[in-house]
């Protein structure tokens, strides 16, 4: 198979910029700290960094070496990446699904980055700062999602305007191409992430006990929540299950992306070192400043108790609800809520354009689209597949994209491609595309980690789920009958699009099949 020329990242420091902006998103600030409140604090961090090595870190390096080696040949998606690496004609058909996941992920994500951006504007023009109590601020959050009518928002038209032009946003960046796009909002957007965050971390430290009549309400004892650990919580598997699952959401594992970025690197382009300083950037913000806000802060207004209620009602009642709060209790409220919400802005456009890029890189490599039209064509697909994620949101539709692509489909997929990187490619020629070029020498304990540990740390996540959560998941019996047609529609709608993606594959392989013949 002839070697292809393809356009490459404009600086070392662009790129890893522009992967650590594709791992470090909303899950860092928000997922991670509602995940480890409601796992027991310290005792799901034990967990959470053996994940890391065991998993994180040789699926990071997996694929950076199968996205490289991938973009040789001229594919910056996994169905061509597999069609390299197994010579197979079910291959490419199989990667069919590092598309699906990036693209399941982006329709629903781009609406929940759009808040971010609204409420960055709300705060800064002081419009919720009379919603003192998490009843008034839930209804708050309600009324501007279009779930019910509120004094502020008497429609959903607000939360759609902020919709279009975080969409407009994204793929204006994306039609820019790579450097001029993609790099350059990296190198503008990870910085200010990075600073905001910091900015947000000291005014945290520095509250001291808000409410004298609870001296055990401070930022101190929020921090030992999370880090001192319960032993005794490390004999349930649903921690080991929840940590295993939370690396592979904040390291942006099994979605294609990092395979799509990768594909620009040139053959010899170290990636030992650069996909060990992108986890090491995503762990630093999501650890460190992510441990250090959102659960503290909380704590110091609300308590302990209080806190893990509000971490049981998910990401969104931490970041949209109690947050709010404690900037309308806080001198400098408008201006710490919106560097917050800004902050997650723009940890959401940074992933979403690279969830975005698998599915460019796809029609462009396989199907010979120019730029322009592979981009605008994505923005329209997007654009109407998001239509029922925005007006069903309260009926469960976004819920149950976010857990078949966004839980089980990033576990599917890393499982698929460790194994036909590291036992049908094998593990010699995938140890040696690893550490091609590289400055960094890599521990050779490694190679067999990630050829035993990762694929059997893999499928004991998947037989965990097949033994205490597949039926009641399939069968929807925890389920509100009411939301039951919606998540059939939810369900209609992601397989409709795998079909088309499995069909588009077909066409593409028999073109370029017969354009080769000719």
């Amino acid at each position: 198979m002839a070697l292809v020329r393809r356009e490459h990242w404009g600086s070392r420091i662009g790129l890893i910029l522009a992967v650590a902006g594709n791992a470090v998103g909303l899950g860092n600030f928000l997922r991670f700290p509602v995940k480890a409140a409601q796992n027991g604090g310290g005792a799901f961090m034990i967990p959470y960094f053996i994940a890391f090595i065991l998993l994180g870190i040789p699926l990071m390096w997996a694929e950076w070496a199968i996205g490289r080696h991938g973009g040789k040949y001229g594919h910056g998606s996994a169905p061509g990446m597999f069609d390299v690496l197994w010579k197979s004609k079910l291959a490419k058909y199989v990667g069919a699904l590092g598309i699906w996941v990036s693209l399941v992920i982006l329709i629903y994500y781009c609406y929940i980055e759009s808040w971010t951006l609204g409420y960055s504007v709300f705060s800064a023009v002081g419009l919720y700062f009379n919603e003192t109590t998490f009843d008034s601020m839930k209804s708050f959050l309600l009324s501007y999602q279009g779930l019910t009518r509120g004094d502020h928002f008497t429609s959903i038209l607000p939360a759609y305007f902020f919709l279009l032009v975080t969409l407009g946003l994204n793929f204006w960046v994306l039609g820019r191409g790579l450097t001029a796009g993609i790099e350059k909002l990296a190198k503008i957007a990870m910085p200010l992430l990075f600073l905001f965050a910091v900015v947000l971390v000291v005014r945290v430290f520095t509250l001291g006990t808000p409410d004298p009549a609870h001296p055990d309400w401070n930022v101190w004892n929020g921090l030992a929540f999370i880090w001192n650990p319960n032993f005794s919580k490390l004999k349930d598997a649903s921690i080991w299950l929840a940590a295993a699952g939370q690396i592979f959401f904040t390291l942006s594992l099994g979605q294609g992306t990092i395979h799509a970025y990768a594909s620009y690197l040139r053959e010899k382009d170290d990636i030992a070192l650069s996909g060990l300083a992108t986890a090491a950037t995503n762990e630093f913000a999501e650890v460190i400043l992510g441990g250090s806000i959102a659960i503290p802060v909380a704590v110091a207004f609300f308590g302990l108790t209080a806190t893990q209620e509000i971490a049981t009602g998910g990401a969104f009642n931490l970041g949209f609800v109690s947050m709010p709060i404690i900037f309308t209790k806080i001198p400098g409220g408008p201006l710490f809520g919106t560097l917050w919400f800004l902050l997650l802005f723009f940890a959401g456009i940074t992933s979403s354009v690279a969830m975005a890029q698998p599915v460019i890189s796809f029609l462009r490599d396989e199907f010979g689209m120019s730029h322009k039209k592979a981009t605008w064509t994505l923005a329209f697909g997007t654009f109407l597949c998001i239509q029922p994620v925005v007006f069903f949101l309260g009926r469960g539709f976004l819920d149950e994209m976010d857990f078949w692509a966004g839980t089980f489909g990033l576990a599917a997929f890393a499982l698929i491609e460790i194994l036909i990187f590291a036992w049908v490619f094998g593990i010699d020629k995938a140890w040696s595309e690893i550490t091609k070029g590289a400055e960094l020498k890599i521990p050779i304990v490694f190679k067999y980690i990630i050829k035993y540990v990762t694929p059997a740390y893999l499928l004991f996540i998947f037989i965990m789920w097949m033994i205490q959560e597949a039926v009641p998941t399939l069968a929807m019996t925890h389920v509100d009958p009411a939301k039951v047609p919606f998540i059939h529609g939810s369900r209609l709608l992601m397989t409709l699009i795998l079909i088309v993606l499995l069909v588009l594959i077909g066409v593409a392989w028999k073109r370029n099949r017969s354009a080769k013949n000719g």
